[in-house]
């Protein structure tokens, strides 16, 4: 009985990582150091992985780091935890057998999760049909849209029953200290959390943030407060005096808080984050001009094409042909 008890203790937690090209360093960094740190914190190895591909091949990143694997994913394949991980232009890199591969393969896992656009293949595999999932802010809509089965909301990461999806690097790394407190007990997920001197542990149901404010939330709470206030309105942007009413301080006060938190004036602030959010939906998705302007707070096409040129240099028309051309040429 007790040596049933000890070769339990000391068995590890199996995972497999699929790492798809085109995907972000930080999201794999999320996965893997935190497992890491557990093994070194725990004296023994609480969590081994195998990190596979889907043609077995080095997965080249975004960053333009290519990262060696253990092999190809395909079935056989059991364990404890199965982590998917997408980025960019998924179409280019997978296909039915990638699919079928990943409905055979997540029957045998007791946690399947998708890791940044890894929510989009487990979408695309049926595995989410009628779960509550998540997906990083940008494409929370988009994402929806393309599923009308699943229930999408804007959690940093969302567990439901064996399906896990998270929204970003970040929360990628909430999730696996998650994972550790599930599996390995809280004060093991915090020692792992204290090594990466990450201060505050998210629950799944915290709300994805558009910008992360560190310690600007306790330093300077009615900065914070405008900023998300500004969030919640990009579709539709307040005056500043409005803002000013609905935060219940003058708008000299306002003007005064951005003055001193961020060298700039609240109105140029808002412009410049309704033009950010833009900027990657220009960028990184397919969604027609006249829609992201719409969604970015411009009542026109023109109107939107003239600040974004003031901001980027060039028409978003010819900014997304260009990061288009850029793409093909790397592919």
């Amino acid at each position: 009985m007790r040596m049933a008890a000890k070769a339990e203790r000391a068995s590890a937690i199996e995972i497999v990582v699929v790492i798809l090209p085109e995907s972000s360093i930080m999201s794999l960094a999320s996965v893997l150091d935190p497992m890491r740190a557990a093994n070194r914190v725990a004296g023994r190895q609480v969590f081994r992985w195998r990190l596979l591909s889907g043609d077995g091949q080095a997965a080249m990143l975004t960053c333009g780091l290519p990262v060696a694997v253990d092999g190809r994913f395909s079935p056989p394949l059991a364990g404890d935890v199965l982590l998917v991980i997408g980025g960019f232009n998924l179409e280019r890199h997978t296909g039915k057998r990638f699919f079928a591969t990943l409905q055979e393969c997540a029957r045998h896992f007791d946690v399947v999760a998708g890791i940044e656009s890894g929510c989009w293949l487990l979408g695309r595999s049926g595995l989410l049909n009628g779960r509550r999932a998540t997906a990083h802010w940008e494409e929370l809509e988009d994402f929806g849209q393309a599923f009308p089965a699943l229930t999408v909301i804007g959690d940093r990461f969302v567990t439901d029953g064996k399906y896990w999806t998270s929204g970003g690097a970040s929360p990628t790394f909430d999730m696996m200290l998650h994972l550790i407190t599930e599996r390995l007990g809280p004060a093991l997920a915090l020692d792992v959390a204290s090594i990466f001197v990450y201060d505050q542990m998210h629950s799944p149901t915290d709300v994805q943030p558009f910008v992360s404010l560190g310690r600007i939330e306790v330093r300077d709470p009615e900065l914070a407060g405008a900023i998300r206030l500004m969030e919640r309105t990009l579709e539709r942007p307040m005056t500043v005096a409005a803002l000013a009413r609905r935060l219940a301080i003058s708008q000299r006060k306002l003007e005064q808080v951005f003055a001193r938190g961020l060298s700039t004036s609240p109105g140029a602030y808002y412009l410049r984050l309704r033009l950010q959010v833009a900027h990657r939906l220009v960028r990184d998705s397919g969604i027609p001009m006249r829609d992201i302007a719409l969604r970015c707070g411009f009542d026109s096409l023109s109107a939107f094409s003239r600040a974004y040129r003031r901001e980027y240099g060039e028409s978003p028309l010819k900014m997304r042909s260009a990061n288009r051309a850029a793409s093909l040429a790397a592919g």
